[in-house]
């Protein structure tokens, strides 16, 4: 855990030991301004050889925005595993609801996004979470969602949703 006068900063590696998630479908490369159990910053460089833009769509690229969200669910996920200090890789984070998803612009190769996220409540295993996807200063994407931490052991027989999380 952190000091809160220090501020932490997670490369892409270290994050690799937080989340379960590889290439191609790892989404954050790197977390900032990290306030364990309440919020973060994570980034994502957008390129122009991300598999998916070779059919969404080939004559005007656009990052999903399922894809938007799906980072924005990383980058919460990184900040609750960071923030309970388990990093052992035998915990998973799974997706449970996605409310209030609302898309006000388009990512294209080439941009940066920014991504804060923050803790909303927390039940037991149960975390609500906040979004938003930015392109410098502008608004993307913003949604709320909910994830239940587990154990990865398990095998995901005793997780209540249908996320694949």
């Amino acid at each position: 855990m952190m000091d809160e006068k220090t501020e932490t900063s997670l490369d892409v590696e270290q994050i690799k030991n937080l989340l379960p998630h590889r290439a191609p479908f790892l989404f954050v490369e790197k977390l900032t301004q990290i306030r364990p159990f309440e919020s973060a910053v994570g980034y994502k460089a957008v390129s122009f050889n991300e598999p998916y833009f070779q059919g969404h769509f080939p004559d005007f690229a656009v990052m999903p925005g399922v894809l938007i969200v799906e980072a924005m669910a990383q980058a919460a996920g990184a900040l609750v595993v960071y923030s309970l200090g388990v990093f052992d890789a035998n915990r998973m984070v799974y997706f449970m609801t996605i409310d209030k998803a609302r898309f006000r612009r388009p990512v294209r190769p080439g941009e940066l996004l920014r991504i804060p996220v923050k803790a909303i409540r927390r039940r037991g295993p149960v975390w609500r979470l906040s979004g938003e996807a930015f392109v410098d200063n502008e608004l993307c994407a913003e949604a709320e969602f909910s994830a239940m931490i587990r154990d990865s052991a398990s095998g995901g027989n005793d997780n209540p949703s249908d996320g694949d999380r």
